[in-house]
């Protein structure tokens, strides 16, 4: 069984074959990411594909995939909105996903941003490397146990991020479509709108609902109290890029903590050294630090989330193997 794997970090291959050790499968390890004809034609002569967050399985993707005998396509990732699956779906793949893996790698990177952020340390940071150690008013902050802290979003990832924040001592508040059971020692829900009045910090980690549309936009930003600091580990979409700009540059919101954007294949896994961003929003953002802090979709980037999504994307297919059908496999 001959499988390619897309997007994989140098760091991760030892996690891959120590994994496949177990399986025995015939692997191929690609960096690339599903961008475009060149690298879709990477999968020629093995029977499954691997994709990763930015792998967008477009129909002419797919189609080609159908040509070069591809029979499964699947993804290491809990969101599958890279693939459309629809057209997979009538092309007759078997499809599979990874339901969850570490909520703590992305948790915990919500809390670093949130702390990093509201303790200004990037910016004293930045001051102290140029050899200047005077205090300033920029320096003086809050301590998180006297914020409120609202979290959209209450699945696995947003229930940890709650529990990190209220270990700390914040006032925790959220939101999910779905209400969740059992967590009001942790978290109180509340309508989305009383958290965007209430929260000193709001940390997203919804999926993205086409339907639905962004959930933070210029409407929203004018229901935050002033000073808000936004962390977005969950979704790009979730965001309206050229709104949260203006946010921050009327100072509406304080900080900005962003692992993931809007189209983010533009510069993410890019190297634009020297050079001005393809995305004007994005080049704004960049410019904004430390007021803004851009990580490149690093929160799964951690050796208990790669191991997880690994080992369980060896097992979708062993499933599908074995039995002909799936727990994990895409509806």
């Amino acid at each position: 069984m001959k499988i390619i794997f897309y997007g994989v970090r140098d760091v991760e291959k030892p996690i891959f074959e120590a994994v496949n050790k177990k399986f025995g499968y015939d692997l191929t390890l690609i960096p690339d990411y599903l961008t475009d004809e060149a690298t879709t034609k990477k999968a020629a002569g093995h029977e499954v594909v691997v994709l990763r967050g930015n792998c967008f399985a477009t129909k002419e993707r797919l189609d080609m995939y159908k040509e070069m005998g591809v029979k499964y396509v699947m993804t290491r990732t809990v969101g599958v909105n890279h693939i459309d699956i629809s057209h997979a779906k009538e092309l007759g793949f078997k499809m599979a996903y990874v339901p969850f893996y570490s909520p703590n790698a992305i948790a915990e990177l919500a809390l670093t941003l949130a702390m990093t952020l509201l303790r200004n340390v990037t910016y004293t940071g930045n001051k102290t490397k140029d050899k200047n150690f005077i205090v300033d008013k920029q320096m003086f902050s809050r301590e998180v146990r006297n914020c409120t802290v609202g979290v959209i979003g209450l699945g696995r990832i947003g229930m940890t991020a709650a529990k990190l924040f209220k270990g700390l001592g914040a006032n925790v508040i959220g939101f999910d479509l779905f209400p969740k059971t059992g967590v009001e020692d942790i978290v109180t829900q509340v309508p989305i709108d009383e958290v965007f009045a209430k929260s000193d910090i709001i940390t997203l980690h919804a999926p993205y609902i086409k339907e639905n549309g962004k959930i933070i936009t210029k409407e929203t930003f004018a229901k935050m109290k002033e000073g808000v600091i936004l962390i977005n580990t969950g979704r790009g979409e979730l965001v309206d890029t050229d709104a949260l700009v203006e946010a921050l540059e009327s100072g509406k919101v304080y900080g900005a903590g962003i692992d993931t954007l809007d189209n983010e294949i533009a510069i993410f896994g890019k190297d634009f050294s020297g050079k001005e961003l393809p995305v004007p929003a994005f080049e704004k953002l960049v410019n904004m630090y430390p007021k803004v802090i851009i990580t490149p979709h690093v929160g799964s980037s951690t050796d208990e989330a790669a191991l997880n999504m690994i080992e369980t994307s060896f097992e979708n297919l062993k499933e599908y193997l074995d039995t002909g059908d799936c727990k994990n496999k895409i509806q």
